[in-house]
């Protein structure tokens, strides 16, 4: 079983990446572009039948700080 775990950071948390990223965008002359929030995704193969509560406690405890990023689970496989 494969899942998916997007984590970002939550609204209204400073996102300085984010921010690199689209200065260089308009250093290359991309226009239009608003704001940039950089998170990641991460991948997981799993035993079958894992529960999504212990995908949940993974991303609580290891893949994400709850404090300042959301995370979500996706199956994709």
């Amino acid at each position: 079983m494969q899942v998916r775990v997007l984590v970002r950071l939550k609204p209204g948390v400073l996102d300085p990446q984010g921010r690199a990223v689209h200065h260089a965008l308009e250093g290359l002359g991309f226009e239009g572009v608003g704001d940039v929030r950089v998170g990641r995704m991460i991948e997981l193969d799993l035993a079958d039948g894992t529960d999504e509560a212990s995908i949940r406690q993974m991303c609580e405890k290891l893949l994400a700080n709850t404090v300042i990023e959301n995370f979500q689970i996706e199956s994709i496989g």
